[in-house]
This record gives structure tokens, C-alpha cells and sequence, in this order.
């Protein structure tokens, strides 16, 4: 008779539901708990099309309940501590919760107030931002309210969701200028505090032939640390020698800071930045080897994104229930991630790498190339598969560069 394992999972985003719905189906008589407290799951991939105005936001949005695997348990909670010594976590409303694996996979956190006079800003003067369903809308709102002029889209230092995803935006908005007949009367710059416009060189090189063709500047090493919402600037800082300088803008896109979850930070299982610190290759703790994690929680060296978790989710699974069954873990993830590069309306660049940046793509043809069927997609076909495919932890029949 098989054990009963019991295994928790906190966090019940793309991870943390890929992982339980995979190991409920291949250890059925597994106990299998996500604890999460959030009401709605999104489908954040989407907001991009939300932001430039292809769907409304509420297509992203599904009730939890809605979307927690079969034969899975839903604690609407949140974790308060992590106790690795006596496996044992502990949350909000104190319930203890004993397991023989735990998958950490809450995900990362906004830091919208790390750019004073950003929060109170959004949706007004010019000010916009695709990272939440409240504010996704106001972007689209901006983008027709806008008639000319400078608009700006951001990318800061810290680790985000989908290193290319304040690009898609821009190329969007670009592409509606040019639709509008304003592009003649607007400059479109972008203002990154990385070195360059995308850390995978094959797509970077293509990424830069592109904005230098469509008129757009890009300032490298550029990091937004203040918006002056009434008087329509920002402040921004060059990283290297921190000196700061003031811009005027007319529409200012932003992508906010982002970090772990307060709850993460000087945790036991987190490192000292508070991403919870695993094996890159077997996503089994360091220390604690009941533990696992993937997604935007963990340390992977690699792009914070819903196609990585494709990828991670297998290995993942495949070495916790080795490790709970007393077997090498033999699975191996290599850094797959993949960032399907709006470049405008009916445009798209699927960029598929792994930890070396190396492209590991899915299709026979040259990915590093506009394609209008890649749009398509990225606009019907992933949608699709992350409903009833990735958050379920079922297996899918086609090649599925799921994308964020």
C-alpha cells in the first residue's frame, strides 16, 4: 500500500498550482494542501494585451476556487513562519501545518512605494503601469488619452516579473502611435537600469536593429527613483556613477521595483536576499532537502517567468517524490525560460533560452525574427494552455513554449 504522503504547497500561482496538480495526479493517494489567501488567480501573462488594448482585464482573472486541481486542498491562508527544523509551517490564523515535502512557490512582491509618488499617481498625469489588475486598465486609458509628446517606459534594477514585459509594452505603444497618426508629434525612449535593451545577445541584437528602425532611444544603466506627478517628471539615477537627473515626460510607463515577500526575508529557507535557495539543477534546497521551489520565490538564475515554470514543474516533481521515496534525484532543468517579444500589433519574437542564454527554441525556424503566427500564439494559444494545461500540472500534446 502506497504512503500516504503529505506534502504542502504554499503559494497557488503558476508554480505552486503546476506542482500540486502534477504531484496529486502522480502520487494520488498523496495529501496534497496549498495554502494561499488570495480570492482570484490571474492569468498575468495577459496584461500586456490588457495595458494595449486587446483585452479586457477581466479575461485574466478566475475565481481560485475555480482553478485549484482536482482532489488538491485549498487553505485560504497565508504562511506567517517557516519552521524547516520541525517540518512544520505556520500561518496567519495559526494553524500548524506538518509535512514530509513542502514546495514554496509564493511568488514575488511589488514594491510599488519604492518610487515616491508613483502609487498615488497611477491612472493620472500620464502615469501608468501593467503589474496589477487595478491598475492594467489605466494604462490602455493613457495610451488614448495620449496626444503627442515624450512618453517614457521603464525597467528597474531589481528582478521582475518577465525581463522583457516592459518592452512588449512600449513596442504596443509605439505601434498605436504610429496607428493614431500622433507618432510623427511623439518621441518614444526607454529607460532601463540594465546594460543592455535584453540579456539573451541572439534576441538583444535583433531587439536594438528593431528600436533603432522605429525611432526609439534607449537610455542603458537608467534607474527611475521618483516621479513628480504634478509637474510631469521623473527622477532618475545612473547606476554606476549615481548621479541623478530630472525628465519631463507626458506618458511615463512603469515597471515598479519588485522583490520577495516580506514573509520570505530573513527566513531560514530564504538566502540573504530572501529568495528561498535551492540546488539550480534539482530545485531542492540547499539545506533542508524536504523542501523544494520553483518560480518567481526561488533563486533560479534565470528569467521570472510562467514558461519557466513549464519546465521547472517536471523536475521539481519527478525529485521531491524521488526524494520522498529515498531515490536519487536524477531530474535536471537547465534554465529554460522563454519571453514572447511583442514588438507591435500582429508582431512577435519568441525568445526561448536557458541559464547560459543560450537559445533553446521549440520551433524549426529562426525565432529571432518578427512573425505574425508566433503573435497568434501568444495571443489565443497560451491563454488556452495555461488554463487547462499548466496550472492543472497536465501534460500537453503540442510544444508549449508557455509564455509570459
Amino acid at each position: 500500500m502506497a504512503r500516504q504522503w503529505n506534502v504542502v504547497v504554499v503559494g497557488a500561482g503558476a508554480g505552486g498550482l503546476n506542482a500540486a496538480g502534477r504531484i496529486k495526479r502522480l502520487a494520488p493517494s498523496a495529501r496534497v494542501t496549498v495554502v494561499d489567501p488570495a480570492e482570484f488567480h490571474y492569468y498575468q501573462p495577459l496584461w500586456t494585451f490588457v495595458g494595449g488594448g486587446v483585452y479586457p482585464r477581466e479575461h485574466s482573472q478566475r475565481r481560485m476556487a475555480e482553478v485549484i486541481p482536482p482532489g488538491v486542498e485549498w487553505l485560504r491562508d497565508a504562511v506567517a513562519e517557516f519552521q524547516p527544523e520541525t517540518s512544520t509551517v505556520r500561518t496567519q490564523a495559526g494553524t500548524q501545518l506538518t509535512y514530509d515535502a513542502l514546495v514554496i512557490a509564493p511568488g514575488l512582491q511589488i514594491n510599488w512605494s519604492a518610487i515616491p509618488g508613483l502609487r498615488e499617481s497611477l491612472g493620472r498625469n500620464g502615469v501608468c503601469s501593467n503589474y496589477s489588475f487595478e491598475s492594467v486598465s489605466a494604462t490602455w486609458a493613457a495610451l488614448q488619452a495620449f496626444s503627442g509628446g515624450r512618453a517614457l517606459f521603464t525597467s528597474p534594477a531589481t528582478p521582475i516579473k518577465c525581463a522583457g514585459a516592459p518592452l512588449k509594452i512600449m513596442f504596443l505603444a509605439e505601434d498605436h502611435f504610429r496607428r493614431t497618426g500622433i507618432r510623427v508629434r511623439s518621441t518614444v525612449e526607454y529607460m532601463t537600469a540594465g546594460p543592455v535593451i535584453f540579456r539573451a545577445p541572439h534576441y538583444a541584437k535583433e531587439l536594438v536593429r528593431i528600436a533603432a528602425e522605429r525611432d526609439i532611444k534607449a537610455h542603458y544603466k537608467t534607474d527611475l527613483v521618483a516621479l513628480r506627478p504634478e509637474a510631469k517628471e521623473a527622477v532618475f539615477r545612473d547606476v554606476d556613477s549615481g548621479n541623478e537627473r530630472v525628465e519631463a515626460y507626458d506618458f511615463i510607463h512603469v515597471t515598479p521595483p519588485m522583490g520577495p515577500l516580506d514573509v520570505m526575508k530573513g527566513s531560514p529557507v530564504a538566502d540573504s536576499a530572501g529568495w528561498v535557495e535551492v540546488d539550480k539543477a534539482t530545485l531542492q534546497h540547499v539545506r533542508y532537502p524536504n523542501i523544494f521551489s520553483l518560480g518567481d520565490a526561488s533563486n533560479l538564475p534565470t528569467s521570472k517567468t510562467a514558461a519557466a515554470i513549464r519546465a521547472q514543474g517536471p523536475v521539481l516533481v519527478a525529485n521531491l517524490l524521488s526524494a520522498l521515496n529515498g531515490r536519487r534525484l536524477a531530474a535536471r532543468y537547465e534554465g529554460y525560460t522563454s519571453c514572447p517579444l511583442i514588438t507591435g500589433y500582429g508582431r512577435l519574437m519568441l525568445a526561448e533560452f536557458d541559464y547560459n542564454l543560450e537559445p533553446d527554441e521549440t520551433f524549426p525556424f529562426d525565432q529571432a525574427r518578427e512573425r505574425r503566427s508566433m503573435y497568434w500564439l501568444k495571443k489565443y494559444m497560451m491563454p488556452f494552455i495555461y488554463w487547462r494545461g499548466l496550472v492543472r500540472g497536465r501534460r500537453w500534446p503540442l510544444p508549449w513554449p508557455i509564455a509570459d
